[in-house]
């Protein structure tokens, strides 16, 4: 009995500890609100850089979306970084007026593309817009960039959004995504530290990031790495609410564990890589923000998480009245379970709360399975280029 009773109070800490971090920040992204800030009449120049590998079915459309915004032509570039592109995407994206640089790699990686962009750009920007090869700017998402600008940020992270719910993957995957940005970046900025940053739908001063990204070496995550240098240097990542980017969301099983697999191989060596000096710096030099970034690295996965809470609960509650253990121990997996189900109803947004969810629901039991198996596979995930296939049909 002691044995037993030692394994749920340590399950009982682990599992509390990280529904406590949640918690918190999914109750502050409720006194969310965003700042308006002003262009001041400055219209600053902005390269667009979207970097692709093979990405011929939804490059060409992706780049004309990026056309259409309501900012002057004069001042942004929209650049195209082609990797491995069939010939006749190149021509058409040739016949566009956009800066189409083609780039090839013996090992592929995000951080390669954008440091030969920037290499290879002789125009001085004041901005770099950093975008996924799938994703579409709202209309007026460089003038709240250019905008968010003109108070000297750093760093900002704008709206990633789902741009299809069109299956039960897309939308548990969209969910997931609105989570993150409650509790990731609402709720951090509403207790005053940084946002997180994405990968995409992401700005930072050009010069900055151009010298930032020269010392990048990941192969996969390369938006942790240099989310760690920011923070570590006393930057600050602010978020905009306002600012829309749309995002495809995963449509198949696979892709949602391979997908997750190199997030979790990233945060893990992320983590592994930065706890002890997250912690130097939290004590000699008062640092939270970095601290937080990584001990947020070894979080688990949300939806592990809710399914590892739930799991226990009810196994344990069963076992204690079974072994008719006292009923404190039972008492403390229902708040808990309470309290974890609490930090998810907080952080979805109430557009979610609809049938298409519900019926999406029935497939969470097989993505914490995923989840669990890509933790299991996670090894060496991070030095290899797991890349992501989006397709031109997704639709709501």
């Amino acid at each position: 009995m002691l044995l037993f009773n030692i394994i749920q109070i340590v399950l009982l800490l682990l599992l509390g500890l990280a529904t406590l971090y949640i918690l918190l920040f999914s109750i502050a992204s409720l006194f969310y609100k965003q700042k308006q800030y002003a262009d001041n009449g400055n219209i600053k120049k902005i390269a667009v850089l979207i970097p692709g590998y093979k990405e011929d079915e939804v490059i060409v459309e992706v780049a004309n979306a990026a056309l259409q915004q309501e900012y002057p032509s004069t001042h942004y570039d929209v650049v195209i970084i082609a990797d491995s592109f069939q010939e006749e995407t190149i021509s058409a994206l040739k016949t566009l007026p956009i800066i189409v640089i083609e780039v090839s790699f013996d090992k592929s990686t995000k951080s390669k593309a954008l440091n030969k962009a920037m290499a290879t750009l002789e125009r001085d920007y004041d901005i770099a817009v950093v975008l996924d090869a799938d994703n579409v700017m709202a209309n007026d998402f460089l003038k709240q960039i250019n905008a968010a600008f003109e108070y000297g940020f750093t760093a900002v992270q704008g709206h990633r959004t789902a741009k299809n719910t069109n299956n039960s993957w897309a939308i548990l995957d969209a969910i997931s995504e609105e989570i993150n940005n409650n509790i990731f970046r609402k709720g951090h900025r509403v207790l005053g530290l940084s946002s997180a940053i994405i990968g995409s739908g992401m700005a930072f001063q050009y010069h900055y990031f151009k010298t930032l990204m020269a010392s990048a070496t990941a192969v996969g995550g390369f938006d942790k790495e240099i989310e760690l240098k920011m923070l570590k240097e006393g930057h600050t990542i602010v978020y905009l609410n306002d600012a829309i980017v749309f995002d495809e969301k995963i449509q198949k099983a696979e892709v949602f564990g391979n997908q997750r697999r190199r997030w979790l191989s990233a945060q893990l060596h992320y983590f592994r890589k930065d706890i002890f000096n997250a912690t130097k710096h939290l004590l000699l030099k008062g640092n939270v923000d970095y601290f937080d970034k990584a001990i947020q690295f070894i979080q688990p996965p949300r939806i592990l998480l809710l399914g590892a809470v739930i799991l226990c609960s009810v196994s344990f509650v069963l076992l204690n009245y079974w072994l008719d253990n006292p009923k404190a121990y039972s008492n403390y997996w229902v708040v808990l379970l309470i309290a974890c189900v609490l930090s998810f109803v907080f952080s979805v947004p109430k557009s979610f709360y609809n049938r298409k969810t519900l019926k999406a629901l029935m497939s969470l039991p097989k993505g914490m399975l995923m989840m669990l198996l890509s933790l299991l596979k996670i090894k060496g995930a991070n030095k290899t280029f797991i890349h992501t296939q989006h397709t031109s049909s997704s639709s709501k």
